[in-house]
């Protein structure tokens, strides 16, 4: 594992960042470069995870923001956070897999849910992960989410979120309130 040499420096993503964050995000969740870290999907799911014109549109949108992780001058990890009236929805999130499993996740976390409280003062953040994700849904319960056994179903057909390698896959929300 990489021992980053500075501290994080959180900022919002810019159209100048589309190219570094879809790379990040592909790194993290699909193909062998992804095993490197534990966040991998390369086991349920083929093909791309994210594309450009997907984050620029989350980057542009009014009522989301990307917040960006960068070491040592590079980007490392990401998130976008969204504001859906009373609470903020958590998503696209990725560490890079060399910098997974020393705490940067949970360092993106806390920043996280203290933006969404003090930008829109909402007082729970929403997310959807992959129900048969069972390590990553612990991760985040061990962060104070709860599973709600709320399904929603996954895209299949739609190769813009993958290519599903079971026909089991779905998305759980998990809430949290926020302090």
């Amino acid at each position: 594992m990489e021992t980053p040499a500075t501290g994080p420096i959180f900022r919002d993503a810019t159209d100048a960042d589309v190219d570094a964050l879809v790379a990040l995000i592909e790194s993290a969740y699909r193909g062998d470069a992804s095993r490197a870290g534990w966040t991998t999907e390369a086991d349920i799911l083929d093909g791309r995870r994210t594309d450009p014109e997907g984050v620029r549109e989350v980057i542009k949108s009014p009522d989301s923001r990307v917040l960006t992780v960068e070491q040592d001058g590079r980007i490392v990890a990401c998130c976008q956070l969204e504001h859906r009236g009373d609470h903020a929805y958590f998503g696209m999130f990725a560490v890079s897999p060399t910098l997974q499993g020393v705490g940067l996740g949970k360092q993106i976390m806390a920043e996280a849910e203290r933006l969404v409280r003090e930008t829109w003062g909402v007082t729970e953040m929403q997310m959807t992960v992959i129900s048969v994700r069972d390590d990553l849904i612990a991760w985040y319960e061990r962060r104070g989410y709860r599973r709600t056994g709320q399904m929603s179903p996954f895209p299949y057909g739609d190769e813009r979120f993958g290519i599903p390698r079971r026909d089991d896959l779905q998305f759980e929300l998990l809430v949290k309130k926020l302090p």
